[in-house]
């Protein structure tokens, strides 16, 4: 999926959190993450919705919006957006080439000759660095940046925010941000700044007790979803917004998933804090978020074909309610074509799945993380339907798709990139 030859040569370095390196860089380029106003958004899932959402709220404002986001689904560019649009193949190169050739100068220079791996960038800063830079350049109005990995070290977390959101919080990254719930709340809430607000979603109680002590430690105003924002349901499917005595009602969410409302509201919610023109009117809430699109997430690309990103217990929960909720066709079966990363936890989430479909058949695409069809296959065994290994997703896909039955494709961002490739979207 590396589709740049720089940023082939930096995944080698895999993830190392810590902000030393991409402070000194941003500075060394003259610091352009800081020449607008940002909201930075974490979470363990749900993140790159609310950033969608919220860009596209701006946008319906007649604001310039640059849009930072990872991973990408089927294309690096789909990282750095301005406008809703997509940095090109020679915009993304020729900052890259830029960037290049600072970051070497830095070495050199300002690291007096030092070139340790401890000062190497990694992959994910410079695609940040080179967002940055582009929104600089672009001269946004705003910038939606959503958090890589955690918060409190992640290369985002140089921003000075206007406001802060936190969408959920789960277990996933364990080795990265500790193994229970208070330990990632505490990475996650490391981007709450001091006397700046922060907006959360509905988290589980002892992640919403680590955000508060932290906001409080910062001086930082909390506002909690169904405490100080709330969603209502209206008619035909929409919902309302009530933030305090601002209400926003006739709200139409097209992404798919009563999570996806909770995540208006966050999104919604951010920008009544941020105050000043980055706050909606109504109207421009209900264009915005109307507007709003983030494909691979409970997207159906066929009448027999659904996609979703899920990859955690958490995101496999979300995916398990709305299958309840939508159930198939009298006589209808389902298959679950499941491909995940070596590092995520694929029998938990395979029982929270398992019991809506007849079969589960395994596979695995090209990125370099995935884990084999056989090696999956071998992790979920004694599950109570049949799991088949079924080879790489080219192989795998027509084989689980026979005309009549229901696909459901999930674990993995990268996974769900490939089908939409593989089917020409």
């Amino acid at each position: 999926m590396i589709t740049h030859p720089l940023l082939g040569d930096l995944a080698r370095f895999g993830v190392r959190l810590g902000l030393e390196r991409m402070a000194g860089f941003l500075s060394w380029l003259g610091d352009p993450h800081l020449g607008y106003p940002v909201v930075h958004v974490a979470g363990t899932n749900g993140k790159g919705s609310v950033v969608r959402m919220t860009a596209a709220l701006l946008r319906a404002q007649g604001l310039r919006v640059g849009e930072y986001l990872s991973p990408h689904l089927q294309r690096v560019n789909e990282r750095i957006q301005i406008d809703g649009q997509e940095i090109s193949d020679a915009g993304l190169n020729a900052v890259l080439a830029e960037l290049d050739t600072a970051r070497r100068a830095w070495v050199q220079e300002a690291l007096a000759g030092e070139i340790a791996a401890e000062a190497a960038l990694t992959y994910f800063e410079l695609m940040t660095a080179a967002a940055f830079l582009s929104f600089a350049r672009a001269r946004v109005d705003v910038a939606v940046v959503e958090v890589g990995l955690g918060g409190r070290l992640d290369a985002t977390n140089v921003v000075r925010p206007r406001v802060c959101a936190i969408t959920s919080v789960g277990i996933d990254h364990t080795e990265q941000l500790g193994p229970d719930l208070a330990s990632i709340a505490a990475e996650k809430a490391g981007i709450i700044k001091v006397e700046r607000p922060v907006v959360v979603g509905a988290l589980p109680p002892a992640a919403l007790r680590g955000g508060r002590s932290i906001a409080a430690e910062r001086d930082a105003p909390l506002y909690e979803l169904g405490k100080d924002f709330r969603l209502r349901q209206e008619r035909d499917g929409r919902v309302g917004v009530v933030f305090g005595e601002q209400v926003y009602p006739d709200l139409l969410v097209p992404l798919a998933g009563d999570h996806q409302q909770e995540n208006a509201a966050v999104a919604l919610a951010a920008l009544c804090v941020a105050g000043g023109v980055l706050t909606p009117s109504p109207d421009a809430a209900r264009l915005g978020l109307a507007a709003a699109r983030h494909p691979g997430r409970l997207e159906r690309l066929a009448p027999d074909l659904l996609i979703d990103c899920a990859h955690n217990p958490e995101g496999a929960a979300r995916l398990a309610t709305w299958l309840r909720e939508h159930p198939p066709a009298e006589g209808q079966k389902r298959t679950l074509l499941l491909g995940m990363s070596a590092d995520k936890d694929a029998r938990t989430l395979v029982v929270a799945l398992a019991p809506l479909f007849d079969r589960v058949l395994t596979t695995h695409c090209s990125h370099p993380r995935a884990l084999s069809a056989g090696d999956l296959a071998g992790q979920i065994v004694g599950v109570d339907v049949p799991v088949l290994p079924a080879g790489p997703i080219e192989q795998a896909l027509p084989l689980a798709r026979n005309g009549r039955d229901e696909v459901v494709v999930a674990g993995s961002v990268f996974l769900a990139g490939a089908v939409r490739d593989l089917v020409g979207l």
